[in-house]
């Protein structure tokens, strides 16, 4: 069993992506070599880097992103400790089943989507909304299409004020996934916003100590050069994806920058954190529905939360 922690370990900020589209499942070899993998860093202007990592230490971040299988398709985050454990998830498009009362709220996605379409449309920042400002880990996912193909993830492990975190998050991982070009104004009908808080982080006792579609993971381990990395997947990540739990385990080190052969002797070696993950998701078009009174004939004709939250 694992070693309960209700929150990160204390470790410096880092950016790193973790939750992933469809793509067709990985051979059961249990040694996977994925070349068209990508590591993206926030605000990084050079696009995918190929299985790349920021070892600890390096300015103070550790960067790690989504896997890539095919186009673009994933996210990015950061790692703090809070103080207090978030609730788990029982609204349908979440990973955990309780009946305790959810943190995550429509609401959070609605402020993200109004962070975003004062952005690019020209007006001033939308003022801070009404559901709390306590601090925790999360990401913000935007998809596009009936495919819900991902446009930008970027988050954070480190524990964030809501208000801050969410808007600092929204235009990151809208504008500053290198693996995407920047969200226009003419996306916007077409978007998903998704926000995901983290919670429960648990020392797991050996690399297979956790279930496919319950936890999401983050793996410590050290590179063929001598050098720590880290990787992350959000808990729907392996589910989406169709992988079994070494499936996952290679996927991840992959994504980390392992380029060697992968054996069952070097996975024993992994030092695996879990945690699970409360989600919320809604559409442009059940956005819009929500500040509809801020809207006349499809055109804004004020920032949204200055008439929803005064």
């Amino acid at each position: 069993m694992g070693k309960r922690r209700c929150v990160p370990p204390l470790e410096p900020k880092l950016a790193a992506g973790c939750c992933g589209v469809k793509k067709p499942k990985l051979s059961g070899s249990g040694t996977h070599s994925h070349g068209n993998q990508a590591t993206t860093l926030p605000g990084s202007s050079s696009g995918p880097l190929q299985n790349h990592q920021h070892a600890d230490g390096s300015n103070g971040r550790e960067n790690i992103s989504d896997l890539t299988l095919g186009p673009a398709n994933s996210p990015i985050t950061r790692m703090n400790p809070t103080s207090g454990a978030l609730s788990p998830l029982s609204r349908s498009n979440g990973t955990t089943n309780s009946t305790k009362n959810l943190v995550v709220t429509a609401e959070m996605c609605c402020y993200c989507f109004d962070v975003l379409y004062c952005h690019l449309y020209g007006f001033p920042q939308p003022r801070l909304p009404r559901f709390t400002n306590d601090p925790y880990p999360l990401f913000v996912t935007w998809k596009t299409g009936r495919d819900k193909r991902l446009r930008g993830c970027i988050g954070t492990f480190s524990a964030m004020n809501l208000h801050s975190g969410l808007r600092e998050y929204t235009l990151t991982s809208a504008l500053k996934d290198s693996r995407f070009p920047p969200l226009t104004r003419e996306e916007l009908p077409k978007l998903f916003c998704s926000v995901s808080l983290l919670t429960n982080f648990e020392d797991a006792s050996d690399y297979l100590d956790w279930e496919v579609g319950i936890h999401g993971i983050r793996i410590e381990f050290i590179n063929e050069k001598g050098v720590k990395r880290t990787a992350t997947y959000l808990p729907e990540v392996a589910k989406e994806q169709d992988w079994d739990q070494i499936q996952t385990i290679d996927s991840l080190l992959r994504k980390g920058g392992f380029k060697a052969p992968i054996t069952n002797d070097f996975r024993k070696t992994i030092k695996l954190t879990r945690y699970r993950s409360e989600k919320v998701t809604i559409s442009y078009s059940e956005y819009m529905a929500s500040r509809q009174h801020c809207f006349q004939n499809g055109t804004l004709h004020a920032p949204p939360l200055y008439n929803h939250y005064s």
